[in-house]
């Protein structure tokens, strides 16, 4: 795991994320990419028209999501998205400020998705957790039921 990735994602929350979502845990991250792409896209729509009140509703959808797989950096610049377009609606002005953010999102998302499908792929080597049974060709640590 290099720095890059620590940065992008909080592994105890996302370690956390699986162990709750145990089996569905690959397709509902595969949800997460599904929906993270079409949020993306509806909030680069709504900047392009303006749309203080589109950009709502992605946002937060993207800012919920990423945060239940701990991709914090993620959750962060959708959340401030989500907050000027709120705060836009009310006053009832252009989303203007939210362009610097919405420029870094698509690039945050993929370099996201990227080392969290990393990590949850099958071939990605795990460190055993203590309780762990012992490798297949090693001596288990107790010798149960055996005189030493």
């Amino acid at each position: 795991m290099s720095d890059a990735n620590s940065a992008l994602v909080n592994w105890s929350a996302f370690a956390q994320a699986r162990e709750e979502l145990g089996a569905g845990f690959v397709r509902i991250l595969g949800y997460f990419q599904e929906d993270g792409v079409k949020s993306v896209d509806a909030i680069e729509e709504a900047m392009r028209a303006k749309n203080a009140a589109a950009l709502v509703r992605p946002a937060h959808t993207l800012k919920g999501e990423a945060r239940q797989f701990g991709a914090s950096p993620l959750a962060q610049v959708a959340e401030m998205i989500e907050m000027i377009a709120r705060d836009c609606v009310e006053s009832r002005e252009e989303p203007d400020a939210a362009l610097p953010y919405v420029v870094r999102l698509r690039d945050l998302f993929e370099n996201t998705m990227s080392a969290l499908q990393r990590e949850a792929s099958p071939l990605v080597a795990r460190r055993p957790t203590p309780a762990a049974a012992p490798v297949f060709g090693r001596r288990a640590a107790s010798s149960f039921g055996r005189a030493s």
